[in-house]
């Protein structure tokens, strides 16, 4: 069903109108690799979307694969890559159903507005496939939408959005569990970030695979 949702909403809707597709990198991303927390690397990036992140990185260095649920997605990610004179791999596969396609392994991780579409029930095999993917000692970054965030109605977890996709809203105390038995939290506090409309509360989770 995601699937469907996400490939309707990049075949059809145009880029400009996605709410999470900004075309410039978030302030808390850039900053991470300014500082030098995280170096340029075999990286990859979960839920890529149009690969406007991605290509960021490989821009700056990275040796970065995209992937994303949608194939209208990757087609778009492989045609700003291609336009900006930038290499990247883009895979179309779906993050949840354990990534089989992508058998080598990463030193950097990171989901940008992807966990909030992944629901509780599918948090802990979605962090196991991460865990996989990384070398050991790879580092994790993951944001996603706040609890403490006032947007689609700013009620409850569960909310709808304006162009009618279903995300859940997490507190940083169920995160922790999450991510705990599986990485060393070194960061994880309640950031403002820019969209396109407004700042949104969302959580930042930066951390280190454990070994298990």
């Amino acid at each position: 069903m995601i699937r469907d949702e996400m490939e309707a909403i990049y075949r059809n809707t145009p880029a400009g109108d996605i709410p999470w597709n900004l075309p410039s990198p978030p302030e808390a991303l850039v900053a991470l690799v300014e500082s030098g927390q995280v170096q340029p690397c075999k990286t990859i990036d979960l839920g890529c979307g149009a690969g406007n992140y991605a290509i960021y990185l490989a821009s700056v260095g990275f040796d970065v694969t995209g992937a994303d649920i949608s194939p209208s997605a990757i087609a778009l990610a492989e045609a700003k890559a291609k336009k900006n004179g930038v290499t990247c791999r883009f895979v179309a596969a779906d993050t949840l159903g354990g990534l089989p396609e992508i058998t080598e392994s990463f030193a950097f991780a990171y989901d940008w507005s992807l966990l909030h579409h992944v629901f509780p029930e599918d948090r802990k095999r979605y962090v196991e496939t991460v865990h996989r993917l990384l070398t050991p000692g790879g580092k994790y970054l993951s944001v996603c939408f706040s609890e403490k965030d006032a947007g689609f109605g700013g009620t409850g977890q569960f909310r709808t959005t304006s162009i009618s996709t279903m995300l859940y809203f997490s507190s940083e105390d169920e995160l922790r569990d999450l991510f705990n038995p599986y990485f060393e939290v070194t960061t994880l506090k309640t950031i403002q970030v820019e969209g396109k409309r407004e700042p949104c509360l969302m959580n930042f989770a930066f951390m280190e695979k454990r070994p298990i």
